[in-house]
């Protein structure tokens, strides 16, 4: 069988660009179970109520859904378990300090397979206030507004 190549997105967090500033992005991997890979196969997950700590020295992906394998036995893993993420030491330090400052938490955004492995796109974030999320919507609206003027204009 040939190798996959290129980035086969499995689920994206759009709300995390509605209810967070994105400061910092980094990948990082998964280490997954035989059944949950089977699952993301499937094209199956939730990242909806995710976020990634950092706990003793190791990083954790917790409360991604990740359904159970239809087709699994006995062996089926639990749908939101705890994941550990594979960063090189020097990131972990890196995200550990950016994550302590006030109102820093990580949160993935994609997860994907990159050619056979599974990956996850983390992100530094802030929380968005109520009247920032306004602000942004009223942004997007006026941007499509401009857009469609200039093209209707071109059409006259």
């Amino acid at each position: 069988m040939p190798k996959e190549t290129g980035k086969n997105v499995i689920a994206r967090n759009r709300k995390a660009q509605h209810d967070y500033h994105i400061l910092d992005t980094w990948e990082a991997g998964l280490v997954l179970t035989g059944t949950e890979v089977k699952s993301l196969r499937e094209g199956r997950a939730s990242l909806r109520d995710g976020f990634a700590l950092i706990f003793q020295g190791e990083a954790w992906l917790e409360g991604v859904y990740i359904p159970e394998y239809t087709q699994g036995t006995w062996t089926n893993h639990t749908a939101r378990r705890r994941r550990k993420l594979l960063l090189h030491r020097d990131e972990i330090l890196k995200i550990s300090q950016k994550v302590k400052e006030s109102g820093r938490t990580l949160v993935p955004l994609e997860l994907y397979f990159d050619g056979s492995r599974a990956k996850v796109e983390l992100a530094l974030a802030k929380g968005k206030r109520e009247w920032d999320k306004r602000q942004t919507l009223r942004e997007a609206q006026d941007k499509r507004e401009a857009e469609r003027a200039i093209k209707a204009k071109q059409f006259l």
